[in-house]
């Protein structure tokens, strides 16, 4: 089993145990959507696709399991790290580049590495994408504009 689909299942696990079904819902959504969105971006711009996913899947886990928003970016930092280290495919490198990108994705108006970089934008391209008929955060607006320019989507 690869390292992509190991993760996933420590990421359902803590899903699963959500009890509200709506949230759990909007959870795997979210989660497996910048997922997505960092491999395709990774691609684009020649960055590790493999540990991109796995920010993607864990950048919120926090917001999720807490069921609490509140500087979810920094308390997410060490729950991500657990779940990194009990699954056993990534070493220490890894673990601070993902869980860098992780602390840093919620300030959108700040420009970090370029492997952060990806997944601030893949998590504004799945919140445009979820539902593209709803008013884009001003904070996320000229991201957007670039993704879409970058992507040729206009």
């Amino acid at each position: 089993m690869n390292r992509i689909e190991v993760l996933r299942k420590y990421v359902d696990n803590v899903l699963l145990k959500m009890t509200d079904n709506e949230e759990r819902r909007s959870a795997y959504v979210h989660l497996y959507g910048v997922s997505q969105c960092c491999a395709m971006i990774a691609i684009k711009r020649g960055e590790d696709v493999e540990l991109s996913m796995a920010a993607g899947m864990l950048h919120d886990i926090y917001s999720y399991s807490a069921m609490d928003s509140k500087d979810h970016a920094h308390k997410g930092v060490t729950m991500a790290i657990d779940i990194l280290v009990a699954s056993g495919q990534f070493n220490d490198d890894e673990i601070k580049k993902i869980c860098t990108a992780i602390y840093s994705h919620s300030d959108k108006g700040i420009i970090d590495s370029s492997f952060a970089e990806v997944l601030k934008d893949a998590d504004v391209m799945q919140h445009y994408f979820y539902n593209p008929l709803v008013e884009v955060k001003e904070s996320e607006r000229v991201r957007l504009e670039k993704l879409i320019k970058e992507f040729g989507l206009a």
